[in-house]
Formats: structure tokens, sequence, C-alpha cells
């Protein structure tokens, strides 16, 4: 049989046989043709309308269809699972407390569960004025002044310098006996943005201040950063895609001068202790899904875990009386979030399904997604990948999957610049963000906000945002008639 025989063969095993995936299959994952953006739009493509490969979940549309495991899981995998969505939406409490497995919380967080982030495994959400924000939080940082700094930089051991009193990130709560950090405020500007066919969309522009620090003032040069907690689903998927296939779409210098370039961040793995791929993040600041999940147990909850091991969480030098309170560690050397219960919640992470796709044989879908083909958003929201191959996770291996993202870096133009670097990526840049699952938006957290800060209240405000490397393609959607602004509309809703 063939190369491309064999492929196709294993493909049809894969997405349509068993719901236990088989062997990992490395030999497609290079293949051109399985991953080239289609010509036709007639039709769908084979295998469309599963976008997670045989992980797919084909579950009602409702709430809760971010929240379903792969669906080739086995029985007793889906046990790890469903203990793994226990400790994910565990509420913890603040030390000393006579729940030993629940304590630990703080002394300053963000929230008290990884669910009150992220709802029903879906995006976060814009606090409506004078709310406390939870899942809309500002990240800090600072310039290197030091040699030691200017090192750590350099050579990736760090991706940003935090702010000294204040850390990586505000955080606007805490337990009892303790201040919190500040209050995140938020100012807009209505900006009008006319379209070919007549109709003017509204654009709000945010502008973001900290009212009621409490430990003294910002360094003066600090950067602050808002961050919207971003969708979980299909992230063991993103994980086993391969690097080589990434960095093949990378063209840092446009040398093919079609002005997208597209760079890969790079970013120091606790786990590996080795400079890795970042991957994660809104600027691709994290490498794996492990160290994404410590550093939301850290940063947000202020727990501790195998991969971020201080009690305090965010808390910095300057914080004393908060670095010096009780804590959940019990023994030495222990940590809050005990290796088992990390494990699970990681394997949770990893396998939240994406959903099934919806009306992808729909003629006006067809058409929308031909127009998205042809403004060119596919040189950057690349429709599909081949997952490589993991002993662990063989539901996640070898599958063809259509996230629609790049996992590169690109500039996104200073209308959504926030001139605060993260790694390699500058203040001007982010990661393409998956689209897989963004047509079930409203469904799952009863709001559209999109782009890092959730300014866009809609995907056609989010695309009118676009500059720097997506302002052609930006300005082909802007062309449209209403007709064919619709279609594009009616495909993204597919997804």
């Amino acid at each position: 049989m063939g190369i491309r025989a064999g492929a196709a063969a294993a493909l049809s095993l894969l997405l349509t046989g068993p719901a236990a995936a088989g062997p990992a299959l490395p030999e497609i994952a290079g293949l051109p043709e399985v991953v080239r953006p289609t010509a036709d739009f007639s039709r769908p493509e084979a295998y469309e309308d599963n976008p997670g490969g045989a992980a797919t979940g084909r579950h009602p549309i409702n709430t809760s269809v971010f929240s379903h495991p792969s669906a080739n899981l086995s029985f007793e995998r889906q046990l790890d699972f469903k203990v793994g969505d226990g400790i994910f939406r565990k509420l913890w409490v603040s030390a000393p407390s006579s729940t030993r497995s629940s304590d630990g919380l703080g002394p300053l967080w963000n929230a008290r569960s990884c669910q009150s982030c992220h709802l029903k495994d879906g995006r976060g959400r814009v606090p409506t004025p004078g709310e406390a924000a939870v899942s809309l939080f500002l990240r800090l940082s600072v310039p290197p002044e030091t040699p030691e700094q200017m090192e750590r930089l350099s050579t990736l051991k760090a991706a940003v310098i935090p702010e000294p009193t204040y850390g990586g990130q505000l955080q606007n709560f805490s337990v009892q006996g303790h201040l919190a950090e500040g209050t995140m405020e938020i100012a807009y500007k209505e900006e009008p943005v006319r379209l070919a066919d007549g109709t003017v969309a509204h654009l709000r522009r945010p502008s973001y201040s900290i009212a009621g620090l409490h430990y003294g003032p910002l360094h003066p040069r600090a950067m602050m950063s808002p961050r919207l907690t971003p969708p979980m689903i299909g992230l063991g998927l993103l994980e086993l895609v391969p690097e080589a296939d990434i960095l093949a779409l990378a063209d840092p210098e446009d040398q093919d001068g079609d002005g997208i370039s597209g760079r890969a961040n790079r970013v120091w793995s606790r786990e590996q202790e080795r400079v890795m791929l970042g991957r994660f993040g809104w600027k691709a600041g994290q490498p794996t899904v492990a160290q994404q999940v410590a550093d939301a147990f850290s940063g947000d909850i202020g727990l501790s875990t195998p991969l971020s091991r201080d009690p305090w969480g965010d808390c910095t030098p300057a914080q004393a009386a908060c670095r010096s309170a009780p804590h959940g560690a019990h023994g030495q050397g222990a940590v809050e979030v005990v290796p088992a219960m990390f494990d699970l919640v990681a394997f949770y992470s990893r396998h939240l399904a994406v959903p099934a796709r919806r009306n992808v044989d729909d003629p006006q879908v067809l058409e929308g997604k031909r127009l998205f083909y042809a403004s060119g958003c596919t040189a950057c929201h690349r429709p599909k990948f081949v997952t490589g191959s993991h002993p662990a996770r063989p539901e996640l291996s070898g599958q063809l999957i259509w996230p629609y993202t790049d996992l590169l870096l690109h500039d996104m133009g200073e209308g959504l610049a926030d001139q605060r670097p993260e790694g390699l990526a500058d203040g001007r840049e982010w990661r393409t963000p998956p689209l897989w699952g963004i047509g079930l938006t409203d469904t799952v957290n009863g709001n559209n906000f999109f782009l890092h800060d959730g300014r866009a209240r809609s995907p056609l405000e989010a695309i009118l945002w676009h500059g720097g490397e997506a302002e052609a393609a930006q300005r082909k959607v802007v062309a449209m008639s209403r007709h064919e602004r619709e279609a594009l509309l009616a495909f993204l809703k597919s997804l």
C-alpha cells in the first residue's frame, strides 16, 4: 500500500473506527496533502465534522458541551477525568483548616477554584461596572534593571520580570487578615467603524488602571496587560502537534512576501529544565499543559504544586506578612496540591473534548468557509494538523484535528498592542488563538467576549480589531457585502 493510501486508511480507522484510538501515525504527520488547506468549497472535507479527531465529543448542545471527556477515553480513564473534574471545581479555603486537603488558599488570590475562571470550561467574562473581576485580571511586569535580570531574560530562564511589590499579576481578593492588592478598573471609549454596505460597527477601546493599591505604589516603569481566561477544550491535542510542523509555518523575515511572518515563542520548561516551544497562553508563554496548570494554581489561587512550590503563590518579598502566613502544605517538602491531585487536573485539562462541528454542509457555511480562506485568514488560523505520538496519551495521538491556529506569534498592530514583552513575544505580538468552539461561546458562557481582554463583543468586532499582519484580511472583511459577511459569520458560528 502506498504512503498516501496508507495514511488515508489509517485516518479512516482512527476517525470512524473503534472508540479507542489506535497507535500513533507519525508517517502521516508530515504529509502536506493531509493538512493542506482545501481549494474545494462545494462540499465539506472528509472528517471536517470531527475537529478533535476520534476524541471529538458528540453531546447535546447546552451549557455543558465543553465539559465532556475525549470520546475515545476508556471507562477506567474516564474515572480519572471525573476525579480531575472534581478537583478542578473544588473551592479552596484558607489555612489552617480542618479540611486539610482543601486548605492553602492565597493569602492573595483571584479565584477560589479553577472553575471560577473557566466557567463550564469555557472563556471568562468582562466584569460589569462595580463588579469584582474574577476571570479577567492584570498581568504585571517591569523592564530588566540588573545584570541578573537581563541574564534571566536573555537565557529564557524567565519570560518577564515581575513587578517588585505586586508580583506577576494583580490579586484583587485576600484571605481574612490580609489586604487585597488592589482593584482593576476599566474605562471604554467607543469607536465607530463603517463597513462597505453602510453598516456601522461600534468597537470599544479599553484603558486600565488600578485603584486602592494597598502595598505602596507600582514601580514607575510597571507594565500592565489584561488577560481573559480562554476555553479549555482541545489543549491536550494542541500539546501533541509536532514542533516541526509548527516551526515549518514560521516565516519571521516574511521571505515569501505575503505579509505574514509568524514567530515561535521559546520559554523555559520547569518540567524538562530546558527551553521549549511556547504553545499556550495569549502570548504562547507556556510550553506544556502541566506548567500552565501549575502557574494558574500559583498565580490565581495561591497554591503550591510540584512545579510551583511556593505556598504563598504570587506574594513578593515586599509582602512579608503574606509570605509568613499559615499555608496548607502539610509536612516537610509537601505542596498544597499534592502530586496525585495535580496530575489528575492536568489529565482533565488535556482531555476536555472539542465538540463536533455543526452545519458543515450548509451552503451558507460553505460559502463563509470559502470567504474565510479567500480573505487570507488561514495564513494564521491554519485549519489542520495531525498530532504526534505520546505513549501515555494514546487517545490524543495520531489524530487529524481542525483547531484553526498555527500556535505562532503575529504582530496584530497598534490597536491590540499591550507594549508588554513576554519571552520572545514583543508588545505587539499575540499567539493565534484556536477557533474551535468559538460558535458555542454564548451557549456555554452566556456572553461573546473575545480577544485577550474581552473588548470584542462578537466575532465581527474581534475581526475588526485585527491589524498588523492581519490588516489585509481585515480590510477584505470590511469590504464584504452584507450577504458575504453573514456567510463568513455563519462559518465561524459552525466551528
